[in-house]
């Protein structure tokens, strides 16, 4: 069990850091490489094997659905080249058990030193440190079993549950092998034991065959868990992955006694000769199998892939409440993620969520000067001051999970100034929402009051209305930009048209109070409303230098 923590903790380190090395590049690449199914299934083969975590890439594409960046298209074959790309940590664990390279891995491991305590990225050296505990891990296990006098090994294969050779004991495997990747999240404990305990002669490679199918049923069932919160499009493919998982696992578990034979046949190993005397070979065995498996059955779904997403869109509705789901947090309800990397990406897209949410209640500010009855007016009033009190909610869960970010102690130095722009947008992008409500309640009382608003005032008001629009759009632009310009004239631009049009209206108004053309309390509602639309493109300016600052623009 110590030796199985080993590896886990070791594929754990290793699968954050090189996550932490590729940075952003991650995300681009499930982005921009999921152009059609094929592709997909490519993209994410790769990702899997460059990060060594099928979990952490199923996670990573279901929260790219949910943040509305992949479709069920994209998502589902990426999700099946996930687990082809798992299987390249079979084919290591097999080597190592072969060769035993963690009889020279010590040097490796100084060298891991030196990189995390003299080089500016540490995450490299980390790497290396989760590739030296995998081989040291499994290393010990083989040396470990081995050694273990044939008693204890019977004991020891009765104990996990293998008590003959028969298909009731496989099934009895294959659920044991769910169960345990579901509670540890960790695919490469499965495999490596069934590696070591077929290749030291405790179980069959039928056995160890069955524990590893299992596999893929945790996995599955990690994913869905991790969906369960989110929206309808992620928990739709979360879905979508464990239909195609239990489908194949089912036609496997039907044939894999087969095609273990088949396999034993083309290596010319007998698959119960380790029972007799442990043969490592039997390792390649399994890592050909599990390969040979994700292969065929990524061959044989990904022209199922249209089907499986009207079969999910059946299964899986969206919420009644949809409606009211647009102003809640969408992206971080979950908690920190594993790397500071991710929770960050998740706190930028929820920024994005909020600046929608600020604009939709811009939008219906505007409704409040031209609704034709009272009725009206109070339902659109009513519908300002909920996303004002939604408005206040999200920044302070937003500003409280950017903190407990900067709480975590392995945050990069390189992340603190992005948080920091972040906590300035957020505070600016609140700016906005209270000039809206302030705007609202000025509104409110020209609705009742005997001097209302002229119509030229109306018309000027609708004309401010329609700059501050743009500069909105121009915020949520580059809030959505991955890398955002080195300069941003249009925003300036705009804002310096609300300035030079504030100040335009402000001498009009005074010359028609002036004139007599309305009193001086109906001047002031007037440009108390101008006044707010030249704060919020202040505020809107403010965003964009913030958002351009935290990533060095």
């Amino acid at each position: 069990m110590g030796c199985l923590g080993l590896l886990m903790y070791g594929t754990k380190l290793m699968g954050d850091s090189l996550q932490q090395l590729a940075d952003d590049r991650l995300r681009h690449i499930l982005d921009s490489l999921t152009t059609n199914r094929f592709s997909s299934l490519l993209t994410g083969a790769l990702v899997t094997a460059m990060i060594q975590s099928s979990t952490a890439a199923s996670l990573m594409t279901v929260s790219f659905v949910h943040a509305g960046m992949l479709t069920f298209m994209q998502a589902l074959p990426a999700l099946m080249g996930a687990s082809v790309g798992n299987t390249l940590v079979a084919w290591l664990m097999a080597a190592e058990l072969n060769f035993g390279f963690s009889n020279y891995i010590y040097p490796l491991m100084l060298a891991a030193f030196l990189l995390v305590q003299y080089r500016k990225r540490p995450a490299l050296g980390e790497s290396v440190f989760g590739f030296c505990f995998i081989l040291l891990s499994l290393g010990l296990l083989c040396h470990l079993y081995d050694s273990m006098p044939a008693a204890d090994q019977h004991t020891v294969a009765t104990y996990l549950g293998m008590k003959g050779e028969h298909y009731g004991a496989y099934v009895l495997l294959l659920l044991v092998g769910a169960a345990v990747t579901f509670a540890v999240q960790s695919s490469a404990a499965i495999m490596a034991t069934s590696m070591v305990l077929c290749s030291t002669g405790i179980w069959s490679v039928y056995a160890g065959a069955a524990f590893m199918l299992g596999e893929n049923i945790g996995r599955a069932v990690v994913t869905c868990r991790a969906a369960s919160s989110a929206g309808t499009q992620a928990r739709r493919t979360a879905f979508g992955q464990l239909v195609f998982n239990l489908s194949g696992v089912a036609w496997m578990f039907a044939a894999f006694p087969y095609v273990i034979d088949l396999l034993c046949d083309f290596a010319r190993l007998d698959p119960v000769a380790g029972q007799t005397a442990p043969d490592h070979n039997l390792a390649y065995v399994l890592a050909a199998f599990h390969t040979g498996f994700n292969l065929c059955n990524a061959a044989l779904f990904i022209g199922w892939v249209k089907p499986l997403e009207r079969w999910a869109e059946r299964c899986v509705s969206k919420p009644r409440n949809n409606d009211e789901k647009k102003t809640e947090l969408r992206f971080i309800t979950k908690g920190l993620l594993d790397t500071p990397e991710e929770s960050v990406m998740e706190a930028r897209k929820e920024i994005i969520n909020y600046a929608d949410t600020v604009t939709q209640m811009f939008t219906q500010t505007r409704y409040l000067f031209s609704a034709d009855n009272e009725t009206d007016f109070k339902n659109i009033f009513a519908r300002v001051e909920h996303y004002e009190e939604v408005s206040d909610e999200m920044e302070t869960d937003i500003a409280n999970y950017l903190n407990r970010i900067t709480a975590e102690d392995d945050v990069p130095d390189r992340l603190r100034p992005v948080i920091c722009g972040m906590l300035r947008e957020l505070a600016e992008i609140e700016s906005i929402g209270d000039s809206c409500h302030h705007i609202a309640h000025t509104a409110r009382r020209n609705f009742y009051s005997s001097q209302p608003l002229t119509e030229p005032q109306l018309e000027h008001i609708h004309q401010m209305f329609q700059l501050a629009e743009q500069a909105l759009e121009q915020m949520r632009v580059l809030l959505f930009a991955r890398k955002p310009p080195r300069e941003a004239p249009t925003a300036y631009y705009i804002e310096k048209e609300i300035n030079n049009y504030r100040n335009q209206l402000r001498n009009l108004n005074f010359a028609d109070v002036n004139r007599g053309r309305y009193s001086y309390q109906t001047g002031a509602m007037y440009m108390d409303v101008i006044n707010e639309c030249e704060q919020l493109s202040d505020s809107i300016i403010n965003v964009t230098e913030a958002r351009m600052e935290s990533q060095g623009g």
